[in-house]
């Protein structure tokens, strides 16, 4: 069985560990507030002060943490897993980054004589504590085969989209897919109260309708309860993707007119405290 070293205990990054623990992995934790790793030692997992520490001996090494400065934080310094991952080595950056930053890392890796794979996932907390998450894979097939048994572990579907990067790529059009989506909801939402349109009423049109897709039918109950706490995937990290996305669009010259109007609507809401909500929340960004 492959020990696995997990950097980063946030939403995703508990599950993650709960179902390496279940399924038998040798797991070694390690969270900037060690206070949120110390519940798993409880379960068998060590707990490590640095990631260095978490990275030494471990066959596999996950970060699943917020952006690229976590990133670079948890991966590089004398503190930083790179510095104690062994030779050969798997490094597995599960967070939603940059592409060129996952680039960088993935030829910091090879420096260390370790192989990579930027493996960023989909679902939200629940997908995450029941093993099913949605993983998009760039890196080697072969490095991705040496790592399947502990991917599958957590997942329920592994997409091989091509090189290093290319998976973190996807990750944010994904997510940009998802905010517009959002966006166009919360707006339709507020011009439908506006109206005077039995909202109830509205509810059941918007889930038997063209738009009800499941990032739809999943953040409608909380946007018209305005139940935005117990986050599931916080508006703070969905604006974060969508500013990496515009990002990436503007390196290869593609025009984004509906993200770049969704960033503005996201920046909204977090401009009212929003941020740590979950991003349904995003619909106080058009309300009055």
């Amino acid at each position: 069985m492959q020990q696995v070293a997990l950097l980063g205990l946030g939403i995703m990054g508990t599950g993650m560990a709960d179902n390496w623990l279940k399924k038998g992995f040798a797991l070694t934790v390690y969270n900037r507030t060690r206070s949120k790793a110390e519940p798993f030692a409880a379960q068998g997992a060590r707990v490590a002060d640095t990631p260095r520490e978490a990275a030494a001996n471990a066959d596999i090494v996950v970060a699943m943490v917020g952006d690229d400065p976590a990133s670079r934080a948890v991966w590089t310094g004398d503190d930083g897993a790179l510095a104690g991952a062994k030779s050969g080595a798997i490094l597995i950056e599960c967070s939603t980054l940059s592409p060129d930053w996952v680039r960088e890392l993935a030829g910091l890796a090879a420096t260390k004589g370790c192989e990579f794979l930027d493996a960023p996932v989909t679902g939200s907390k629940p997908q995450a504590a029941a093993g099913q998450l949605n993983l998009f894979v760039g890196g080697d097939k072969a490095t991705l085969e040496k790592a399947r048994p502990a991917l599958e572990a957590i997942s329920a579907q592994i997409n091989h989209l091509g090189p290093n990067g290319a998976g973190a790529t996807w990750k944010l059009i994904n997510n940009m897919m998802a905010a517009v989506q959002l966006v166009a909801l919360s707006e339709g939402l507020a011009l439908a109260e506006k109206a005077g349109i039995d909202m109830e009423q509205a509810v059941n049109l918007i889930n038997n309708s063209a738009s009800a897709s499941n990032i739809v039918k999943g953040k409608l109950p909380r946007m018209m309860e305005n139940r935005y706490e117990d986050t599931d995937f916080s508006l703070n990290w969905m604006h974060k993707d969508i500013r990496y996305a515009l990002a990436l669009a503007e390196q290869f010259g593609v025009t984004m007119n509906s993200v770049a109007a969704a960033e503005t609507v996201f920046r909204r809401a977090n401009d009212k405290g929003l941020g740590d909500q979950d991003m349904a929340s995003v619909y106080e960004g058009v309300r009055e």
